[in-house]
């Protein structure tokens, strides 16, 4: 099948390197001429395929037969401009795909822009990252039916498949179901950026656990600083003794992988970074939130559904880049003015 791709980022070039080698023709553009030509040897290399390249917008739709079909892979800020800039090179029955991080309130909006058109917009929620070449990519998937249907043979080679993974004991064989081949039409558009944002607001929830558990178990020697270092504004550890231990990260979340109820791919990862870098001297104690985990807290707050765990999750971010600074001045300002605790 053809296929445009629009962004050759860390996840858009490697989902036309595994496109390639699935058979899949495809055109590819991106701002930057240097990526494309990488892109273009990359596909050489890797695959029996090709990617033609597009230069301009322009030149990606000529390079497509119709009903044409172009996955954007792109951050949500320029999606609308890309659109507009598409919108008139396309004809009805042309379907645009949005595979980034986008609001579903925008999906729904951007629709309903291209339908007097005739164009086709699915959204697709797509999980994965760097590693989505070879591991696959989970993806999610809203848009008109016969659209997705058109679609089928691009998400099943972006997908993982089967694999050696056996489907959940006790669930019911649904003859029509893709979700076991790591894909899924989750319903119309916007569903599948709905799916993927609390997919990602559950992400910020699990990293933040990992990374407070494992802050507790590196502080678990504090207690080797003995009662010298007790402050009087500060309440004083009343058993150093009971916490003398010298953890080593590394080999616990290794333990961790193997058998434990925690474990999972993040804690892979987690481990990897560790074994790589110990006392991840190397990275910023600040951590980036891109939109979703925000945007979940909005939905769950318009349901009127708790978020306890997901809502700290976000905050604790902000934290992390200081945006908390003038609380903390405001808070030690009071307690110096009266005096106390």
């Amino acid at each position: 099948m053809q296929l445009g791709m629009i962004g050759l980022g860390r996840m858009g070039q490697n989902m036309v390197v595994r496109l390639a080698r699935a058979g899949h023709e495809l055109v590819v553009n991106d701002r930057s001429a240097e990526v494309i030509v990488r892109t273009r040897a990359r596909v050489q290399s890797e695959t029996d395929g090709r990617a033609d390249a597009a230069p301009a917008l322009a030149d990606l739709v000529a390079g497509l037969t119709p009903p044409r079909a172009i996955w954007l892979m792109t951050p949500a800020g320029v999606v609308d401009g890309l659109i507009a800039d598409l919108a008139p090179l396309l004809q009805s029955g042309d379907v645009v795909i949005d595979g980034g991080n986008s609001h579903y309130v925008d999906d729904i909006r951007r629709a309903r822009a291209l339908t007097p058109q005739g164009i086709h917009y699915v959204d697709v929620g797509t999980s994965g990252g760097v590693w989505g070449l070879e591991r696959g990519y989970c993806l999610m998937i809203g848009g008109p039916e016969a659209a997705v249907r058109r679609l089928d043979p691009i998400f099943k080679a972006l997908a993982p498949g089967r694999g050696g993974l056996p489907a959940t004991p006790g669930r019911e064989a649904r003859r029509n179901s893709t979700a076991e081949e790591g894909y899924l039409h989750c319903g119309p558009v916007g569903a599948g950026h709905f799916v993927k944002m609390v997919h990602n607001g559950i992400e910020y929830g699990l990293m933040a656990a990992y990374a407070e558990g494992l802050n507790v178990i590196k502080h678990a020697n504090v207690g080797k600083n003995g009662r010298e270092a007790a402050s009087a504004e500060v309440t004083p550890l009343r058993h150093p003794e009971h916490f003398q231990y010298d953890f080593d990260l590394t080999e616990i979340t290794e333990v961790w992988r193997r058998g434990s109820v925690v474990a999972s791919w993040l804690l892979d990862l987690t481990a990897s970074a560790l074994a790589e870098d110990p006392e991840l001297s190397r990275v910023k104690a600040e951590v980036p939130d891109s939109g979703e985990g925000r945007w979940t807290l909005l939905a769950a707050i318009e349901e009127g559904v708790p978020a306890t765990v997901l809502s700290a999750s976000v905050y604790q971010r902000f934290s992390s880049r200081g945006a908390d600074e003038f609380a903390y001045k405001a808070l030690q300002a009071m307690r110096r003015k009266f005096g106390g605790h």
